[in-house]
């Protein structure tokens, strides 16, 4: 076995190491810019009062969930232009980068229309009162012309993470930012829009930040060579299917996740006030720690889809295992703060007893699945980098809807244990994933290595670059 799986898994370790860390502390500093947008957000309404932060709280939940969609379809672009690059067949870039716009431009104007027509009958569905359902339809009209310029810059985010440039994911993120605090300010209070200003704003910034990409896509020196002049611009159903075909499960893989927590919150808000306010503490810190991990998968997908395309199946395992061990370091740092300083983290969001008594219980079940879900969102990352999706977004919708949730429900209402329930739901939910998303990855790896000497042959052929 020696002979078939080498000491050069061993080699190049640290240079891999250098090599996703360059990659991922750009992205997590965008991601975390990104959340941060989210936070002003509600800042600058919640000093309008109650109604207006409820209603924009309410139409920015709807719009997320478009966003997540959105962002799931555009996971495709990263890992086919890594493999591309990889493979030194730049010239093809820029073809296959056209397809990717003029996909997201077509659901970016599809998804704009249905939050705009939909998103407000959504929310009277969701039993919104009524009081609340004019605010919530003046953020969500303006807001709905956004789509196209987010899933935009979602591609273009794509194109430039898989040629392993991250730097402007995390400039345009931090430069969306700032822009939103005046923007924002002027549309909301000087101005006095409320709400409606509030999407307005969010508009706004996202057209910049995807003209803002456009930019520096045509002006950087970086981005040429990719094939700009070739024919294979104007939409190509056949291309635009492939990417499809990888991009549903990827999109449906992120929604599954997504909406086990949000579901896990709906079912703890019946459970009162301070329940619900606990949940959120621990909801939000556990979503700021997430970040890093994230940023880490994004960076181990480029990192596994230049492994692939240059037909390296040892770099391969080595860069997914690296950057999944990186995942874990930055998880053992979230779960030793949450175990240490429950309490101070806590009050940093609320003073009320109550709430700060449930969040400070509830933060310690957050650091129990905190390796959990670094490993379930890393390997993930590592097989995007493979462009295997179909069996991961299997293996996520049993793992946090065949198990984590109807464990969850049993512990929290049958049981009487309340949100810890559901707490200990969403652990075994991550549980469930991390194993079997990281064994998924094991499994394919090692087969690659194995072809790579000879034995075998990995199904499928998932090294081949495909479009």
């Amino acid at each position: 076995m020696s002979r078939v799986f080498p000491t050069s898994l061993d080699t190049g370790i640290r240079d891999e190491i250098r090599t996703t860390l360059r990659l991922a502390l750009p992205l997590i500093t965008g991601q975390l810019a990104t959340m941060a947008t989210n936070v002003v957000e509600l800042v600058l309404a919640g000093h309008l009062g109650a109604h207006v932060l409820g209603a924009v709280a309410i139409g920015g939940s709807i719009w997320g969930m478009a966003v997540i969609s959105m962002a799931g379809l555009m996971m495709a672009v990263s890992p086919s232009i890594a493999q591309l690059d990889g493979a030194k067949r730049r010239g093809e870039v820029a073809p296959l980068f056209c397809q990717a716009l003029w996909l997201a431009l077509g659901v970016g104007i599809g998804a704009g229309i249905i939050l705009y027509s939909g998103g407000p009958a959504l929310a009277r569905l969701a039993g919104i009162s009524e009081e609340l359902l004019p605010d919530v339809a003046d953020f969500l009209h303006p807001a709905s012309f956004a789509a196209p310029a987010i899933i935009l810059y979602f591609a273009c985010r794509g194109l430039s993470e898989g040629l392993s440039l991250p730097r402007p994911t995390m400039l345009l993120g931090l430069f969306g930012l700032v822009a939103l605090v005046p923007i924002g300010y002027w549309l909301m209070y000087v101005l006095r829009l409320g709400a409606y200003g509030s999407g307005i704003a969010m508009t706004a910034v996202c057209w910049l930040l995807f003209l803002g990409f456009v930019f520096l896509i045509a002006r950087s020196p970086r981005y040429r060579g990719l094939g700009w002049n070739r024919r294979g611009l104007r939409p190509d159903f056949g291309v635009i299917g492939g990417l499809l075909r990888i991009a549903l499960p990827m999109a449906i893989n992120v929604m599954m996740e997504a909406g086990f927590f949000s579901a896990a919150s709906l079912e703890i808000g019946r459970f009162g006030d301070a329940a619900v306010a606990g949940n959120q503490i621990a909801m939000s810190v556990s979503s700021v720690t997430f970040m890093m991990p994230m940023g880490l998968a994004m960076a181990i997908t480029v990192r596994v889809g230049n492994a692939v395309g240059r037909g390296d199946a040892a770099g391969v395992r080595r860069a997914g295992l690296v950057g999944i061990g990186l995942s874990l370091a930055t998880q053992a740092l979230s779960c030793t703060l949450m175990l240490a300083l429950p309490g101070p983290i806590a009050s940093i969001y609320s003073s009320d007893v109550a709430v700060l008594a449930g969040a400070v219980v509830l933060l310690q079940y957050a650091a129990a699945f905190q390796f959990s879900d670094g490993i379930q969102v890393a390997s993930n990352g590592a097989l995007r980098g493979l462009k295997d999706a179909r069996v991961p977004m299997l293996l996520t919708a049993f793992s946090y809807w065949g198990v984590g949730m109807p464990i969850g429900w049993y512990l929290a209402f049958p049981q009487n244990w309340q949100a810890p329930g559901m707490w200990v739901g969403m652990i075994v939910g991550l549980s469930a994933a991390a194993v079997l998303l990281f064994s998924r990855f094991f499994i394919l790896s090692r087969r690659h290595v194995a072809w790579e000497h000879g034995i075998g042959a990995p199904r499928g052929n998932k090294s081949r670059v495909r479009a």
